[in-house]
């Protein structure tokens, strides 16, 4: 018997039932659909993390002051002193492997112009820190280096701090807003960028000059922090290393030797690789564990592929001791149930690939979940579906094939 019998007797053996066979497959196209569409959840999270990582700076890296331990107590790291300008001059005159450094130093508290207030953050920064965020001036200008030098009372508004200000639309540029009491003159309005995946809106912020902070409202000699850019994100690692090596040696911190070991860093710094890093492992898992809970449908879908061939080969036992009567072999009657279960199957994963693509679609229409559908997705499930035809049919297949001809024709 030539395959493309076989073919023609699963096609009738299918349409002689066709309810029977639509929920049989229905399982498979569940499982299909849903593993599509949670894949796609799942990798669209994935990308947007990254986008709003590259968005902060790919390759920025994170200086700040490490906690310690007074009287037994460890203190909170923000109230550190360890960072100095000694520290950034030294790192940003000696570094070879970083493209921009800024100095940080932040206060929150309300900012008001008229009759009009709004709380928000203001950061100490210098000309640098646009790059290193990867920020821009949509009007007016950043203020300069002269600015700096001067510590002069001037500031950069964040579109969310404007349009709170400024609701009726006019123009900030000259204005003067004070910062609690202390009066700051807008010379810039940064571009909006929005809020990130993580809820945090990107425009509620003002820069002004990190000399300007720290003498006027802060009263400090020592940093917040230090942001700075490796040349690629390739080298950030060797950044974060001459970064140790440089502030290690500021800070007079002992390298280890036969007799004691080494001081503790005084400082920690983090990149946004490790970042990225971490946020990918996290999203990777959630997309491992979606999958694998949508793929069980797929193994459900197969059991019912099983049983109604099961059901199959009981109904069917004398038309198959008819058929090995005259002539059939066990592989042609293995190969007719076998093809059957694989024809269900495989119908069963193009309808569920369509569902599938088709709903992520509408998840991110409707709810406006990011989605990334990836061609392996769709391929890996209709390859796990066509696994499933033929590991669940095959059983039933092979009982049908190995049944005495004489005792099938027999059944009743």
């Amino acid at each position: 018997m030539n395959y493309s019998n076989l073919f023609k007797i699963a096609f009738r053996a299918i349409a002689a039932n066709k309810m029977r066979s639509f929920l049989t497959a229905l399982g498979i196209i569940i499982g299909v659909a849903s593993v599509i569409a949670m894949l796609a959840i799942g990798q669209g999270s994935k990308k947007s993390i990254q986008a709003n990582i590259a968005e902060m700076g790919s390759n920025m890296i994170m200086i700040n002051p490490g906690a310690d331990m007074r009287g037994g107590v460890r203190q909170d790291a923000s109230s550190m002193e360890t960072l100095k300008l000694t520290d950034y001059q030294s790192l940003k005159d000696e570094c070879k492997y970083i493209s921009a450094i800024s100095p940080v130093v932040n206060k929150s508290g309300q900012f008001i112009y008229g009759n009009n207030n709004t709380p928000s953050t203001i950061y100490g920064v210098n000309t640098d820190y646009l790059s290193i965020r990867q920020l821009s001036v949509s009007d007016g200008d950043m203020f300069s280096d002269e600015d700096i030098k001067s510590s002069a009372k001037v500031c950069v508004l964040g579109q969310t701090v404007v349009d709170n200000l400024f609701p009726d639309g006019s123009d900030p540029i000259g204005r003067v807003v004070r910062f609690n009491s202390i009066p700051f003159r807008v010379v810039g309005v940064l571009k909006k960028k929005g809020y990130n995946t993580m809820g945090m809106d990107q425009d509620d912020l003002v820069l002004a000059p990190y000399t300007s902070v720290m003498k006027r409202i802060l009263a400090q000699t020592y940093l917040g922090s230090i942001n700075c850019s490796a040349i690629t994100e390739g080298l950030t690692d060797k950044a974060t290393d001459e970064i140790t090596t440089i502030l290690r040696r500021n800070h007079k911190l002992k390298e280890a030797t036969d007799m004691q070991e080494a001081d503790d860093d005084d400082f920690n710094i983090r990149s946004q690789e490790e970042l990225a890093s971490m946020m990918n492992s996290t999203t990777d898992m959630m997309t491992i564990l979606l999958g694998c809970v949508a793929g069980i449908s797929l193994i459900v879908g197969g059991i019912g592929i099983m049983n109604i061939m099961y059901v199959s080969v009981t109904e069917r036992t004398k038309e198959i001791g008819l058929r090995m009567s005259v002539g059939a072999r066990g592989v042609d009657i293995l190969n007719q149930f076998l093809i059957e279960a694989i024809l269900l199957s495989v119908t069963g994963g193009i309808i569920g690939v369509l569902i599938g693509v088709g709903s992520s679609y509408a998840i991110n229409l409707i709810a406006h979940w990011p989605i990334y559908i990836q061609p392996w997705s769709i391929v890996m499930s209709f390859a796990v579906c066509t696994f499933t035809g033929v590991f669940f049919g095959w059983y039933p297949a092979k009982k049908a094939a190995q049944l005495d001809p004489i005792e099938a024709l027999r059944y009743e």
